[in-house]
């Protein structure tokens, strides 16, 4: 856990620390996980030193230590955040196919990865030994639930899983590379992940009867009434 000094570390030089402001306790605990998060997202952990997060939050040494104890409970803390950020941001929303429901899903994923990059980015290459990589694993178990449900599947059997956390893999491992490059739409990158959820199941269902009927749930569309005109002419 060697630190980077305040004069030459990832937070900018000592020199250049904002002036210092009263706020509330939980103000400050935000603005200082805010600005590990940020660090941390650009930085490996280990290059992080808490010198670091006072300066570029424009706090003392002494308050990071008051607040987060050091810099693994600072960085624990800051993950915690952003998990919770992005679990809020994923809630369920009532109404529609389930295909349309996955889509939106997917849809509010992306907001929160163009909105907190440097917190998604933290969380996820936040590593997986101790407290961090139970901090990741809850994100992916409550992505895994709320993806479950948006397919009509609450509790899948062993290939559904399976199929499940493949396409959680890839959206993370998209998400990371859209954050990195910016080469392609966002919606192109969405449209693609829903398609390669329907393939997936597609494939499974050859093998697995309850992704067969996932599949035909997933993919059904909704009956829509003809226009009146038209019932008209075929009255």
């Amino acid at each position: 856990m060697g630190g980077t000094s305040e004069a030459a570390g990832p937070g900018g030089p000592a020199g250049a620390r904002p002036a210092r402001r009263r706020l509330s306790v939980d103000r400050r605990r935000e603005e200082l996980m805010a600005a590990a998060l940020e660090l941390f997202s650009r930085h490996d952990a280990e290059e992080v030193s808490i010198d670091d997060v006072a300066s570029a939050a424009g706090a003392s040494r002494a308050l990071v230590y008051h607040y987060f104890g050091g810099k693994q409970e600072l960085y624990a803390a800051a993950l915690r955040s952003a998990a919770a950020r992005l679990e809020e941001t994923l809630c369920l929303r009532d109404g529609g196919r389930p295909l349309d429901e996955l889509a939106g899903g997917l849809r509010r994923y992306f907001d929160f990865v163009e909105e907190h990059a440097t917190g998604f980015a933290a969380l996820l290459r936040g590593g997986q030994a101790g407290e961090v990589g139970e901090i990741v694993d809850g994100v992916r178990r409550r992505l895994y639930q709320l993806v479950s449900r948006q397919i009509c599947a609450a509790e899948p059997g062993a290939l559904l899983r399976i199929t499940l956390r493949s396409w959680i893999a890839s959206v993370e491992t998209a998400a990371l590379d859209w954050l990195e490059h910016r080469d392609v739409e966002r919606a192109v990158v969405e449209r693609v992940l829903v398609d390669q959820m329907v393939a997936l199941l597609e494939i499974a269902a050859g093998h697995d009867r309850e992704a067969a009927r996932v599949l035909k749930s997933l993919t059904l569309e909704q009956v829509v009434a003809p226009p009146v005109g038209d019932m008209e002419a075929h009255g």
